[in-house]
């Protein structure tokens, strides 16, 4: 969550709300349809008060009661009048239970009910290219056979549970597919808590009012991740953080680190922090401390969880932490609220938050054993794909650290790219690359020429288009592999090539990719007689940086906004091809 749970009052968001102003400027607009089998009236004024707490305005289309199956099924409903970009499909267990006791044939119940949403998600797919969020049911909290339910396959509990993991299974296979996983939420603060059975009889609510926040957070943060909002970097502290006490005044032996009283809690939080490296996030220290003494422990204590190799940043020294957390940011160079900062120490996180407010910093509390238990309440690291990519990202990043140490060594910037021996490759999209280019063009938000947001399903219609030539470029040098690390669309008409997409990972610059790119887009032009190349660049909060990147080129200005968007074009005859130190190992597009 990106607000603390204290801060998800139902009264106060539908306050909040209300008070909305409806033409007020936004950073960004969603549009997301709520479909569902429960009423929604009372969810969608806490939608547009969390969006709106996150600097978004949402346009909702809200179905009508128990309609999931005819708004998705008809074509001239109003949900495919609305073109949503996002469409939640939240269910209740109490319709899917009276379905289930009514019902003699159980043995494939659940395989049916999975059947109807994988139906409703195809038909979505070929309506349009919103993307499903698909809620879980939760799990009924009366139990026909007590302990004995789990073992009887036509229960509700062993039901109900199969279908949710049925729903799983088909949504990782389902491209632009994401999970509400609603019975997290309910488990988390107790199934008869979450339930209110005289609404539900009354007017057919899902769950308690106080716990409706929840959800609708829940739904905020999946959204919000799938725009390219979310963490890539945690940056620790370590005194008290990932260990107990003070290593440069208790050594190696004395601090708390082990399977016993507090040494456990930190081991504990450590397993959670390298599980986070796994899914690809990029782990940075920030310490104030002698560096050796910092790097000890990594080294040496027998309990030490993460190690040194596990830290792409590494920075001890006695500056202030919110310097530090500058040259973090410039090393890696992403985004400064893609940073979630980690400190026992409130002074430091206090500092953090005056001078860096856009970074994540969540308060830990005293006690260690509770660290885990602060960060899930928050759910900082929601996610909306996850592919091998993820998992090789901080290695890629400590390989980047070592291009910079070679570059040291070179005066000439021509004789340091040579030097790398790099390899890149323009293709059109394949099948096999959707997940990644999906995720690229969600999460890429300073080199993102328009900003926008594809959906997988969207870059699948792309390759069947005959006026779309969509583009993948791959790099590699003499250190690693760098993958996908940018995507190009191009619209083909008559007279012109337009660049609707160009998007490029920040870990690239300086390399000579975008001048590549750009000779073969000019050599696409002259060989389909093209008058001009045209390119558009949409402002938004974060891509500045490539605001002069057509007149890079040479590319003219033939429109601007007074939001600060432009249009460039240049004539493919006028276009003076850029110097690359690269080998290409594909240039057909």
């Amino acid at each position: 969550m990106r607000y603390p749970p204290e801060t998800l009052d139902y009264l106060d968001l539908v306050n909040e709300a209300r008070a909305l102003d409806s033409g007020a400027a936004a950073g960004k607009t969603v549009r997301l349809a709520i479909l569902a089998d429960f009423a929604t009236q009372h969810l969608v004024p806490v939608l547009r008060a969390l969006f709106a707490r996150n600097g978004v305005r949402v346009e909702v289309y809200e179905g009508g009661y128990d309609s999931i199956d005819s708004e998705i099924l008809d074509p001239s409903s109003g949900l495919h009048a609305f073109a949503p970009g996002y469409v939640a499909v939240l269910v209740a267990s109490e319709k899917l239970k009276g379905r289930f006791y009514q019902t003699e044939e159980r043995a494939d119940f659940a395989e049916r009910t999975v059947a109807r949403f994988t139906g409703l998600w195809e038909a979505l797919r070929r309506a349009g290219t919103a993307t499903v969020i698909q809620g879980t049911y939760v799990l009924p909290s009366e139990r026909a056979f007590g302990n004995y339910e789990l073992k009887v396959a036509e229960s509700a509990g062993s039901v109900f549970a199969a279908v949710n993991h049925g729903l799983a299974a088909a949504a990782r296979d389902a491209g632009g597919v994401l999970l509400c996983d609603v019975d997290h939420l309910a488990a988390e603060v107790g199934r008869r808590n979450w339930a209110d059975e005289p609404l539900w009889a009354l007017s057919k609510g899902l769950c308690r009012l106080d716990y409706l926040p929840l959800l609708g957070q829940s739904l905020v943060d999946i959204v919000l991740a799938a725009e390219g909002a979310i963490a890539k970097c945690v940056v620790l502290d370590l005194d008290n953080t990932l260990w107990g006490g003070v290593i440069g005044d208790d050594g190696l032996a004395g601090i708390a680190l082990g399977d016993f009283d507090e040494g456990e809690a930190f081991v504990s939080f450590q397993r959670f922090i390298r599980e986070l490296k796994r899914r690809g996030i990029i782990l940075a220290v920030v310490s104030k401390n002698e560096e050796a003494n910092a790097k000890l422990p990594f080294r040496e204590h027998p309990n030490m969880v993460l190690r040194e190799e596990d830290v792409s940043v590494f920075i001890a020294n006695w500056d202030n932490k919110a310097d530090n957390i500058r040259t973090v940011q410039k090393v890696l160079n992403i985004g400064f609220d893609s940073l979630v900062f980690l400190d026992d120490n409130p002074f430091e996180r206090d500092l953090v938050r005056e001078f860096l407010p856009d970074v994540v910093v969540p308060d830990l509390p005293d006690d260690p054993a509770l660290y885990l238990r602060a960060l899930a309440e928050r759910n900082l690291f929601e996610t909306a794909s996850f592919s091998a990519a993820d998992r090789a990202r901080p290695a890629q990043y400590r390989e980047e650290a070592q291009r910079e140490l070679a570059r040291t060594v070179f005066t000439d910037i021509g004789e340091y790219l040579r030097s790398l021996e790099m390899k890149i490759r323009v293709e059109r999209f394949t099948p096999f690359n959707l997940p990644r280019i999906a995720q690229l063009i969600q999460r890429s938000n300073q080199f993102n020429l328009t900003t926008l947001r594809h959906s997988e399903a969207a870059c699948a219609a792309m390759m069947g288009d005959a006026d779309c030539v969509p583009l993948t470029v791959t790099l590699s040098d003499k250190f690693g592999d760098y993958g996908l690390i940018s995507v190009v669309v191009l619209k083909l008409s008559a007279r012109e090539i337009e660049i609707e997409t160009y998007l490029m990972s920040c870990r690239v610059l300086q390399r000579g990719v975008e001048q590549f790119v750009m000779n073969r887009i000019f050599e696409l032009a002259a060989r389909r007689g093209a008058e001009r190349v045209v390119g558009r660049y949409i402002k938004s909060a974060k891509n500045d940086m490539v605001k002069n990147f057509y007149a890079g080129f040479g590319f003219a200005l033939i429109d601007a906004t007074p939001e600060g968007d432009t249009v460039w074009a240049l004539a493919p005859a006028e276009y003076e091809p850029r110097t690359v130190f690269m080998t290409p190992l594909a240039a057909d597009i």
